[in-house]
């Protein structure tokens, strides 16, 4: 019977971890703009120095 108390407090304690870093990642802006990196590759600013600017 002391497995189950155990187990469903070890799934307690893992659910409050994975909420607890979600709450972290979604206040770290880790989710602000996930449609910004696939379209940032195809801007050519030249910022980098490896795009040559024609004259």
């Amino acid at each position: 019977m002391w497995t189950t108390y155990f187990l469903i407090f070890l799934s307690l304690v893992l659910g409050a971890g994975a909420y607890l870093v979600f709450v972290w990642s979604v206040r770290n802006d880790q989710y602000d703009d996930v449609e910004g990196p696939k379209y940032r590759m195809l801007d050519d600013d030249g910022e980098d120095g490896n795009v040559k600017k024609e004259k």
